[in-house]
């Protein structure tokens, strides 16, 4: 075993440690099982006398809460196969266009909710909206279409000038893009957004959703669409365990200040 064995950091913590890093080095691979609970404790006594087997567990149960690995009923615990999602914004619309899918069609999508009401505070503050105003919502979860897995959390708010009374207010996936439908709808073209990223520990009901240790973090996404007259089309929001998700922003340099919207604090 790597590293102090007289670091101050308790014992499960350090058998976490050294487990990450071997299975970031490939030392276990994806789907490939860990060793039995006898056998590392047969391993690590050799650093930590009198180790036991629920320190052990708990040093597993940390790398469960990160997802790096998952725990089979009676058949022991797996490295997770899971890829990170990758996220290209400025790319997801034009692609939508040409083959007119979903923008997540490699996903299985579930619509869990479908509801007039007033967005929460601070959907309503990023996007500009009047207290009180009620919008249509239309809630989902998205799976991984091999494993089932939960991968995402989201909500879309449409504004119910358009959306009330359509083929939006019923509680099932729509034929093609959402945003395809509400251009459809409103006779608007979506021509900007902004998007607003934050980092934090999910609530219990997100925990529960996504199947994922309540100390795992999670990135929200706030998406605000609007038409080139300013017009609000749509604002979702977008939450997944943040160590499954590479967010990819690719654009050019411009020569000259002109133009600038606000200055960067990072």
């Amino acid at each position: 075993m790597t590293g102090d064995l007289g670091a101050k950091a308790p014992k499960y913590q350090r058998i976490a440690d050294e487990l990450r890093r071997e299975i970031k080095e490939g030392v276990y691979r994806p789907g490939e099982r860990l060793p039995a609970e006898s056998m590392l404790l047969e391993r690590f006594r050799a650093g930590f006398p009198g180790l036991s087997l629920q320190t052990l567990r708990n040093a597993i149960g940390v790398l469960r809460g990160e997802g790096l690995v998952e725990a089979r009923h009676g058949v022991g615990t797996f490295v997770n196969q899971s890829r990170p999602l990758q996220r290209r914004s400025r790319f997801r619309y034009g692609r939508a266009r040409e083959d007119h899918q979903l923008l997540t069609s490699h996903l299985r999508h579930e619509i869990t909710d479908v509801e007039h009401t007033s967005p929460p505070e601070r959907i309503a503050l990023l996007a500009a909206l009047e207290p009180d105003v009620e919008m249509l919502v239309r809630r989902r979860i998205l799976f991984d279409k091999e494993t089932g897995k939960p991968q995402e959390l989201g909500a879309s708010y449409l504004p119910l000038s358009f959306a009330e009374g359509t083929l939006l207010e019923a509680p099932e996936v729509v034929p093609k893009a959402l945003f395809l439908c509400v251009e459809d709808l409103s006779g608007k073209r979506y021509a900007r957004a902004q998007d607003h990223w934050r980092w934090r520990m999910p609530s219990s009901a997100e925990a529960e959703a996504l199947q994922m240790s309540p100390s795992r973090a999670v990135l929200h996404l706030v998406h605000v669409a609007r038409a080139a007259d300013g017009t609000l089309l749509e604002v979702s929001e977008s939450v997944w365990p943040a160590d499954s998700i590479e967010i990819i922003d690719e654009y050019e340099l411009p020569a000259s200040p002109e133009g600038r919207r606000g200055l960067s604090d990072v």
